[in-house]
């Protein structure tokens, strides 16, 4: 595992994990990790088949470090360029090559909502809690990861959490769907590895050409409709879709190599 600018990372058989390390801040994340994201993330999908994002216990993240602000975020300039770096991180994990769970404990605020809003999957602990608090800062939320949050909620819930700053519980965040699923933190770990084991033994091809599609069907977007297109046609001819043939047909599980 991989330590260092407060993150932790590595892959363990073809499972991948980024965790934010700073518990004693709440895992508030730095302009440094901002940065250090998308390049563990292009790292990890080297050999990971899944990566399952997370926060140091007791929290997932409180979202962006606010003691940075005054000098990594005081004007426009530099407000501009810590929102560019939110930006990639938030991109890195949405365009990511690989399928991203977010495991969420705790505190789940602002960037790590956003984080969190980015990821395919989402599941929490029953005291997990979401906000996102950039009206109460005066701040404006970059586009690119609103997009992100009314994909995951929804145009009504993501008006209430921008527009009120207001913190909702596990329960609400799995009304509105922002959830797949609440687990009891006893059965937390396991659930989120069988989660990812589960993904991981499915077709690499497969998953990335459903990926794409969902991605343009939320977004009515005619270019990645056309690459969701094209992703799909891919796994016509690929080994693994003869692999999976052979294996139903032998009863057996199917060894998929991601070609």
């Amino acid at each position: 595992m991989q330590n260092g600018e407060g993150l932790i990372a590595g892959v363990e058989g073809v499972i991948g994990e980024i965790r934010i390390d700073r518990p004693t801040r709440k895992n508030a994340i730095t302009l440094a990790m901002w940065q250090k994201i998308p390049e563990l993330i292009e790292q990890l999908s080297a050999n990971a088949r899944v990566i399952v994002l997370s926060g140091a216990k007791p929290d997932f993240s409180a979202g962006a470090d606010i003691s940075e602000f005054d000098t990594e975020r005081g004007d426009a300039r530099s407000a501009r360029n810590y929102e560019n770096a939110n930006a990639r991180a938030f991109a890195a994990i949405r365009n990511s090559p690989v399928p991203i769970i977010a495991a969420i404990r705790g505190i789940c605020f602002g960037g790590g909502f956003g984080l969190a809003a980015a990821a395919d999957l989402r599941i929490a602990t029953p005291g997990a809690r979401f906000a996102v608090p950039a009206a109460r800062l005066g701040l404006a939320y970059p586009t690119e990861a609103m997009h992100d949050i009314v994909d995951s909620c929804g145009p009504q819930a993501a008006r209430y959490l921008t527009m009120s700053g207001a913190t909702i519980d596990a329960n609400e965040a799995l009304t509105h769907g922002f959830l797949l699923e609440i687990v009891e933190a006893e059965n937390f770990d396991g659930r989120v590895r069988e989660m990812a084991q589960r993904i991981a033994e499915n077709a690499p091809l497969s998953i990335k050409a459903s990926r794409l599609a969902i991605r343009a069907a939320l977004r009515g977007d005619k270019e990645l409709r056309s690459r969701a297109q094209d992703a799909g046609d891919e796994t016509f001819l690929s080994a693994d879709y003869a692999e999976g043939r052979a294996a139903f047909k032998e009863k057996r599980a199917p060894r998929f190599a991601g070609r």
